[in-house]
């Protein structure tokens, strides 16, 4: 199993998936620019800021990670030819910790937080409530769409880190 190219595969993915942040993040600044330009009821005005900041959250998102898996692939032949073992137990920690982090983060709290998000709505219907709600589901919905799929690759990406694990073992 060559593990140096199954690392970069995997960074080469992420670069892919977290390039969606960025083009979602667009797409909500430009929803934000639209409601500015011709948003005529009081409903329309309010979502201006919430998609702004919910476009500026998930490009700034987009744009970390894209260059931190970036600068990663070249990362990875270095350490691992430096010492392969100690390059698969350093990705085998990262990829675990990473796994955990999509469990409590993404698949635990971002639903709890989607929940109060619409009981707001529920409770308070000014149209600034609304729009901040309605913006921050939204948001949160394209989070857990990219991470969901995010967290498929690592679980895969850990898989083959354990197998690495055993053959160098041996």
């Amino acid at each position: 199993m060559d593990i140096l190219k199954a690392a970069t595969d995997w960074a080469k993915a992420e670069l892919v998936s977290t390039s969606f942040f960025i083009i979602i993040g667009i797409v909500f600044v430009m929803a934000s620019f639209g409601f500015w330009q011709f948003g005529k009821t009081e409903l329309a005005r309010a979502y201006i800021i919430p998609i702004l900041v919910a476009g500026a959250f998930l490009m700034t998102v987009g744009f970390g990670l894209f260059f931190t898996n970036k600068a990663r692939i070249t990362q990875f032949e270095t350490a691992y030819n430096a010492d392969a073992s100690a390059f698969v137990a350093s990705e085998l920690k990262r990829a675990e910790s990473t796994l955990k982090e999509y469990k409590n983060i993404v698949f635990t709290a971002i639903p709890l937080i989607i929940v109060a998000c619409a009981l707001v709505m529920f409770f308070v219907n000014t149209p600034i409530w609304r729009a901040s709600m309605i913006s921050t589901i939204a948001m949160l919905a394209v989070i857990l769409l990219i991470d969901g799929m995010a967290h498929a690759r690592i679980d895969d990406y850990n898989k083959q880190l354990l197998q690495a694990e055993k053959e160098l073992k041996n």
